[in-house]
């Protein structure tokens, strides 16, 4: 019992140990730390250098590979290809690629991808590189627009890239025509951009043509430049002769487009980019004033029109004011009867003399000034032109071009045009007109044959046969004068000649002074008369002179 206790009292009265842990560092785990270290170094440098992917698509994946297609920019490799799968539809490709991070800042909505392949289109061969090398996908790229991952391919490459120095401009015109991607632009013979793409302009229902023009040339386009389409053969022809007029072999293949400043034109303002120009048709039209001052009139022809068509210039003394814009036909359904309506545009401005409300005419700066009154209140050029037709001022069809039946209007004055005025259908002012000389001849001879188709030529056929008769009848009494001249027969003669006198005189009252008998009757008629009055004399003398038809005359008798 003894024993325990005592341990138990020892164990109390010992004093507690003290455990001290060592520390210490072991050299072993330097390695692995570091390599940890090195490793999420070279990872976080690998992750923050690493280019974005991208994805382009595409129609097909011709010339393409997979880990060995690069992207290149001036040659310059950016990008390579990492993989090609089918879309969901497998109407296409998508090409997945790993872009480097240089090309970051240029992967935009408007950033363009392209396959270059070896090519030839509008007389370029272009790619002939990648006959050897392999295809490979260009890039256009630029910083404007919204950052993107995802693009869609061109089917074609772009005529312009963002390197190529210079401007684009818009053209807007009705029609393409002969123009595409690639027709040339000229300044002055001298082919310096060319078109690059067109659409259709739904809000203005005609067509933009996207152009591009080099550096310097850009600097050569100012505000107030006229374009016009050069495409194909001008040929003209004027008082100076016939005149052939093309750019170059290329633009009457291929189309194309000119511009310059019309003649005496100083320079304007420099043309910004993009900034909107009106493509002309021709070079002749670009030279032509842009008038603001518009008035529409009407005119209803009863002729063929055959020749007129919208364009067609309106002219005064052979001087333009306007030009025709539409030529319809119209049924009126209480008549029953077709009329042409004419719609025209005069331009006032085209004259160089103006009259003013008051009547008074300005020229010159006044004139100038008379314009812009006018232009703001409406131009009244509707109660300048009731003055005009009271005076008879009027419209006519004349054939300009006689080889290819072309009409104009021409506006005179004709004085003896039966009165107008100035009345309003369908809210166009009508314009009075007259016909065409043409027509106006023909209307002459109508009514000269109306007139020659009174004349009544069988009764007239039958009176100069019986005087034909009488005729015959008398001259053969003339020829038994030899032995039967006596006192008898000379009345007998005389009673005859009377009657025929008489017959003649009935003929001639029956065709009448104004008659339009033509003039074989009216000689025939004068001979008879004259044959009737030597008989007359004949007579006469035999009547002194009986013998005399024996013996002769006392001169023949010597």
């Amino acid at each position: 019992m003894s024993d325990g206790n005592s341990e138990k009292k020892f164990a109390e009265q010992a004093p507690e140990a003290v455990v001290q842990t060592k520390r210490s560092f072991s050299i072993i785990w330097v390695v692995p730390i570091i390599a940890l270290l090195i490793g999420g170094w070279l990872t976080f440098k690998a992750m923050t250098e690493k280019g974005p992917t991208i994805t382009i698509s595409f129609e097909t994946a011709e010339g393409l590979e997979a880990g060995k297609t690069k992207i290149k920019f001036k040659d310059v490799e950016v990008g390579k290809v990492t993989d090609i799968d089918l879309n969901e539809d497998r109407s296409g490709v998508i090409v997945s690629a790993e872009m480097s991070p240089e090309a970051k800042p240029y992967l935009t909505d408007k950033t363009q991808f392209w396959v270059v392949r070896a090519t030839v289109a509008a007389g370029n061969v272009s790619g002939l590189g990648t006959l050897l090398s392999g295809a490979y996908i260009g890039i256009n790229p630029t910083t404007e627009g919204e950052k993107a991952r995802q693009f869609t391919g061109l089917e074609k490459p772009p005529l312009v890239t963002a390197d190529m120095p210079g401007q684009h401009f818009v053209l807007q015109s009705e029609e393409l025509g002969s123009l595409d991607r690639g027709s040339p632009v000229y300044y002055r013979g001298i082919k310096v951009g060319q078109v690059v793409d067109y659409d259709f302009d739904l809000d203005r229902d005609g067509v933009d043509i996207k152009i591009f023009v080099e550096a310097p040339f850009h600097g050569k386009v100012f505000e107030n430049s006229r374009f016009w389409n050069a495409s194909g053969i001008d040929l003209t022809m004027d008082a100076t002769g016939l005149k052939l007029d093309t750019q170059s072999l290329v633009s009457i293949l291929l189309g194309g487009v000119a511009f310059d400043l019309r003649e005496h034109d100083e320079p304007g303002e420099p043309a910004e980019q993009d900034y909107p120009f009106r493509l002309y048709p021709d070079q002749a039209s670009s030279k032509e004033e842009t008038y603001e001052v518009k008035r529409y009139f009407v005119m209803y022809f009863d002729q063929s029109v055959r020749g007129l068509s919208p364009g067609a210039p309106v002219e005064i003394k052979g001087i333009q004011v306007g030009e025709v814009i539409s030529v319809k036909l119209q049924y009126d359904m209480k008549k029953l009867d077709f009329h042409i309506p004419v719609l025209i545009v005069l331009e006032p401005e085209r004259m160089d003399m103006l009259l003013t409300t008051s009547g008074e005419t300005v020229v010159g700066k006044e004139k100038d000034e008379q314009l812009a009154i006018d232009a703001q209140h409406k131009y009244d050029a509707e109660a300048r032109a009731k003055e005009l037709i009271k005076r008879g001022f009027r419209a006519q069809l004349k054939q300009g071009n006689l080889l290819t039946g072309q009409l104009y209007i021409d506006l005179d004055f004709y004085p003896d045009a039966p009165p107008a005025t100035l009345e309003e259908v369908n809210g166009y002012p009508v314009f009075p007109t007259v016909a065409a000389p043409l027509e106006q001849i023909v209307n002459r001879v109508d009514n000269i044959l109306k007139k020659v188709e009174q004349i009544p030529f069988d009764k007239i056929g039958q009176e100069l046969q019986v005087a034909i008769a009488e005729l015959a009848t008398t001259l053969e009494e003339v020829k038994g004068l030899s032995g039967k001249v006596n006192e008898e027969t000379i009345p007998k003669v005389n009673a005859s000649l009377d009657q025929l006198q008489e017959t003649l005189n009935g003929i001639e009252s029956t065709l009448g002074p104004d008659s339009a008998l033509n003039y074989n009757t009216r000689q025939v008629t004068s001979e008879l008369a004259l044959a009737i009055r030597s008989i007359r004399s004949l007579l006469e003398y035999l009547e002194r002179d009986p013998q005399a038809l024996i013996l002769g005359k006392e001169g023949d008798k010597q």
